[in-house]
């Protein structure tokens, strides 16, 4: 199905990924970084090094009202503090604008993008998914959506979670790429923002797993490369909500690194025993680099009063919080 759709929609050869690992971390700058940021960054840190490749930081500022003033800049520090350095540039999206509008210029060229007058509301009854316009909608700066022709599937294999399918016409529907607010959508973004850096590797929070079969399709629509994937566990406070919409995001304490570092490498499902013991931070980023063992990270959400036990502690206790763990072979 997916080969006959690409050749209907008259979409480019997606490019192989070259060897070398190639990696990210990408944070938004809507306050500081809290564990669950932290269990990312390390996580990609981690995947990067073992490889032997590169980690690269990206700042996601593409929504200034939802921005905290100093967040992004705070955020590096506390970055760096963790002995998270990145290996080039950092790159900030805001001034990307250009790289942006280049793509989606190419996506309506094609006809594979079109401008959209639908509000929200107008659309609350196809339960938010946009599969046409509605007749007689009309606003002054319109959306641009990409355009999903009936019947698009999207399957990818994920690290963690195993093949991944997703009807994307009939769960997501087409999609914004630029907002009526004139504001870039995240998903065109980090797809255009990949293929620059080059990255070969995706590894992030599981709350993103749901959004790569859009960026795959994306990616075969402007011909772009498409990395490996591999999303890590949702951190979520005593009540299962995720850890940045709880009250339990609270800042992690960059001038003791050891605790929230313990507490994240237990979080990703790893062996404490690899790190008991080290009192010195560089000396644990070197023993959890040599230990990681990405089979061992579990599918399920991981309940941060649990984590932060742990680190503290200094248990060695593995935290399992799902029977669904990695394991080669096992289905998503």
């Amino acid at each position: 199905m997916g080969l006959v759709w690409q050749a209907r929609v008259k979409f480019k050869p997606t490019m192989s990924m070259p060897s070398p690992h190639i990696g990210r971390f990408a944070p938004s700058p809507t306050g500081a970084l809290h564990f669950g940021s932290l269990v990312a960054a390390f996580g990609s840190w981690l995947a990067a090094r073992r490889a032997r490749g590169e980690w690269l930081v990206r700042v996601e500022d593409l929504d200034p009202p939802r921005e905290v003033a100093g967040a992004a800049d705070a955020q590096l520090r506390a970055l760096s503090a963790f002995g998270f350095e990145a290996d080039g540039t950092i790159w900030r999206q805001s001034d990307r604008g250009d790289a942006y509008r280049a793509a989606l210029d190419r996506l309506l060229a094609d006809g594979l993008a079109f401008e959209c007058h639908c509000s929200r509301s107008e659309l609350a009854g196809e339960g938010g998914i946009h599969r046409q316009c509605i007749a007689g909608a009309h606003r002054p700066d319109p959306a641009i959506r990409l355009r999903v022709p009936d019947g698009c599937e999207i399957a990818f294999e994920d690290a963690v979670h195993g093949r991944v399918v997703q009807r994307v016409d009939r769960e997501v529907g087409d999609f914004v790429l630029r907002r009526a607010d004139g504001l870039w959508a995240y998903q065109l973004a980090v797809v255009v923002d990949d293929a620059a850096q080059g990255i070969t590797d995706v590894v992030r929070g599981a709350d993103l797993l749901d959004s790569t079969p859009r960026q795959i399709l994306l990616q075969r629509a402007l011909g772009l490369p498409t990395p490996r994937y591999l999303h890590l566990p949702l951190v979520v406070d005593d009540d299962g909500r995720k850890l940045s919409k709880s009250l339990a995001a609270l800042p992690i304490d960059a001038a003791d690194p050891l605790p929230a570092l313990r507490a994240a490498w237990t979080a990703l499902g790893q062996d404490a025993r690899a790190l008991q013991g080290i009192a010195d931070r560089d000396a644990l980023l070197a023993a959890a680099t040599a230990a990681f063992d990405p089979a061992r990270i579990p599918r399920g959400p991981v309940a941060v009063s649990a984590a932060l036990q742990h680190g503290r502690s200094g248990t060695r206790t593995r935290i399992d919080p799902d029977p669904n763990t990695n394991q080669e072979g096992s289905t998503p």
